[in-house]
């Protein structure tokens, strides 16, 4: 599974939208506000199972970054929203340190990864604990 992701990534590569003070991280907390204040669109990762085990924080595009399209549908966000940085979140903030890292490697500007993921993970509380809304 993530050896497919990979290999999408390496086959993939889209030109970057120039946004000059996108954060490398935020935590859900500031992902959730900058989202609100329409400077982000926020995309989970994770899976469809997963999805409907936790439900997706609220307004979130679904993404499965196990779909062998997934750069491409994600590149797809980003052009149909110029000026805006685009939030990653998964469970943990695992895989989208590891989306993020390919991603800025191969010329994308405005990806944040939200630190904690859904879950949280170590001192990061994550979206769940900060009480951030849920949708199933």
């Amino acid at each position: 599974m993530m050896t497919r992701f990979l290999v999408c990534l390496a086959l993939v590569f889209a030109p970057a939208v120039a946004t000059a003070q996108t954060p490398a991280e935020l935590s859900p907390r500031q992902a959730y506000e900058h989202v609100a204040a329409g400077k982000a669109v926020l995309v989970d990762i994770r899976t469809p199972e997963e999805w409907a085990e936790t439900g997706v924080p609220k307004g979130a595009l679904r993404l499965d970054m196990t779909d062998p399209n997934f750069v491409t549908k994600l590149d797809a966000v980003r052009r149909a929203n110029p000026g805006k940085d685009i939030a990653i979140i998964c469970r943990t903030a695992n895989r989208t340190a590891l989306v993020h890292r390919e991603l800025t490697a191969r010329g994308w500007t405005n990806l944040i990864n939200v630190r904690g993921g859904l879950a949280g993970r170590g001192a990061e509380r994550g979206w769940k604990a900060d009480g951030l809304p849920i949708e199933k």
